[in-house]
């Protein structure tokens, strides 16, 4: 059983690689021990550095990702991350494989949409026509893939399911919103769009015709987010001012602005885990099963507690 996770999982990996490298992105290393954590440390390991500093391990790539796309303009990584949230669920791991790609020049959001579905429809390709005999043992049915994927804003999606206007879906709005989608549009794969801009990254951009929401969107597959993503702001001072709204502290983040001092194109991109997106590939119930050494609140190779 384990032999046939992973080998999905790698299959899952190559076919996101070479779907990327077919759309002209070039591949990049990001690191994994950071001076300044894009989410602000708040969930990040601490790590003592050089001359009593205090590093942090990356719970992103995302400074890196749009550095380097204004370098290459299209770029992806996979990169482990890491996140100190205390999360017991069969959702959440400390330690998680990222599947992260960022593009320049855009549009819009929609582009990075579209980027990101021909992606994933290789990566489901890949899967059943290499592990079409692992589908049978797991008993799980080919992933259901529409011509376009349904795409909802938040506050649709929630009027469909007749439940309160929250920031975001809660797991059973999750899996209750793709089931719609399996029912009205064959598909195993659904978009949900315009976050508010309160609950979302700082560098998420804001809809033009009403601020209160971002240019951001979750894919959502068999019923669990495997991907988040949006359009970034690309204006230097407006950047400032974001960072400053949410507490941040600019300074600490000079690398990181110097790019867009110089100037950025419009640009946008997303992250996918891997160990969710093979969970939901084979109908694992815990995501820990789609990671081979898992880190989470209990564990690092011995028991915590």
């Amino acid at each position: 059983r384990a032999r046939d996770i992973f080998k999905v999982q790698e299959t899952i990996i190559q076919a996101f690689r070479e779907a990327l490298k077919n759309e002209q992105f070039t591949e990049f290393q990001s690191p994994a021990i950071v001076g300044a954590d894009a989410e602000g440390g708040a969930m990040a390991f601490e790590v003592k550095y050089y001359y009593d500093k205090v590093a942090y391990l990356a719970t992103s790539p995302q400074f890196y990702k749009q550095i380097m796309a204004g370098v290459y303009e299209r770029v992806f990584t996979t990169p482990k991350i890491f996140r100190g949230e205390k999360h017991a669920t069969t959702r959440h791991l400390s330690e998680i494989t990222q599947m992260d790609f960022e593009m320049a020049f855009i549009k819009d959001y929609l582009e990075v949409m579209n980027v990101l579905e021909r992606v994933v429809k290789n990566i489901a390709a890949q899967v059943v026509e290499k592990h079409s005999d692992v589908l049978e043992r797991f008993k799980v049915g080919v992933p259901l893939v529409s011509e376009k994927f349904p795409i909802l804003t938040l506050r649709e999606a929630q009027k469909i399911l007749k439940i309160a206007e929250e920031p975001d879906l809660d797991p059973e709005g999750e899996r209750a919103i793709c089931e719609w989608a399996k029912r009205e549009y064959n598909s195993d794969f659904i978009f949900i769009t315009h976050f508010p801009t309160a609950k979302r990254a700082w560098y998420s951009y804001d809809d033009p015709a009403n601020p209160e929401y971002t240019l951001s969107f979750d894919l959502l597959f068999r019923g669990l987010e495997i991907n988040s993503g949006s359009q970034r702001i690309h204006d230097y001072q407006y950047l400032v001012k974001k960072m400053k709204e949410r507490g941040f502290d600019p300074e600490k983040f000079d690398f990181y602005l110097q790019t867009f001092k110089y100037g950025m194109p419009p640009h946008g991109g997303c992250s996918t885990g891997l160990e969710r997106l093979t969970a939901r590939m084979l109908g694992l119930s815990n995501i820990k099963e789609a990671a081979l050494f898992p880190r989470d609140l209990n564990r690092i190779d011995s028991r915590l507690s």
